[in-house]
């Protein structure tokens, strides 16, 4: 199986630090926020990653290579200096993830999800498996809801955010039109379709979003690491 680590945002609100750097570049206790994905990854035993980029992109491979001091081996989407979203992201990057399920993460979070749990999740009637987390306070609203039979729902009482964490078959992708293109229209209208299921997962995870944020975490993880 492989994965796409998602890092072709601009960083608009971590600027100045993303005037210099991409976002996933970004040092968190010491390493890039990204060297924190290709570790869980590889330690999960996903080994073929795809990475997309846009703003400052020629970084990444600069500072990632093909990955193997990683234990990784790393392929890279160019999407130019716009970026095309992350369906559209997702879309250019088909022919180097292939056929089979896929598992893609947002490069601005940090969590200790199991990656290798993913790939039992996904229903053989499902296009894709979302990962949701409980609302942050900067999210307070969520995204989407889980139903009684674990499917994911547009609409809900009570809804959870999306992690940024998912599985997809590359049939779910077949709709999306060439070009810039969000994700959730595409995935609301799979879940009318009951073709979404999705999980609530409460371990570790931030949505390192802001210089705040990310600072805040670094500083946990330092003091972890030194008590």
């Amino acid at each position: 199986m492989k994965a796409m680590i998602l890092a072709a945002g601009r960083g608009e609100r971590m600027r100045p630090l993303t005037d210099l750097l991409p976002k996933p570049l970004l040092p968190v206790a010491g390493k890039p926020l990204i060297q924190y994905h290709l570790e869980a990854l590889r330690n999960a035993g996903l080994q073929h990653i795809v990475i997309n980029h846009a703003w400052l992109g020629h970084l990444l491979p600069a500072h990632l290579d093909s990955g193997h001091q990683f234990g990784v081996s790393i392929q890279y989407s160019d999407e130019g200096a716009e970026g095309l979203e992350t369906a559209g992201g997702i879309k250019k990057a088909l022919p180097l993830l292939g056929d089979a399920p896929f598992i893609v993460i947002n490069g601005d979070v940090f969590c200790d999800y199991p990656y290798q749990q993913l790939a039992g999740k996904l229903a053989a009637d499902c296009l894709a498996h979302l990962v949701l987390v409980p609302n942050p306070s900067q999210h307070p609203n969520g995204d989407f809801g889980i139903s009684e039979q674990g499917y994911a729902l547009a609409e809900a009482t009570q809804c959870f955010t999306f992690s940024g964490i998912a599985i997809y078959r590359s049939e779910f992708f077949s709709s999306v039109a060439e070009g810039k293109q969000k994700l959730a229209p595409y995935l609301r209208q799979a879940m009318q379709q009951n073709k979404v299921t999705a999980e609530l997962y409460r371990g570790v995870w931030h949505d390192i979003g802001t210089v705040q944020r990310l600072h805040e975490l670094s500083a946990q993880l330092e003091s972890e690491h030194v008590g």
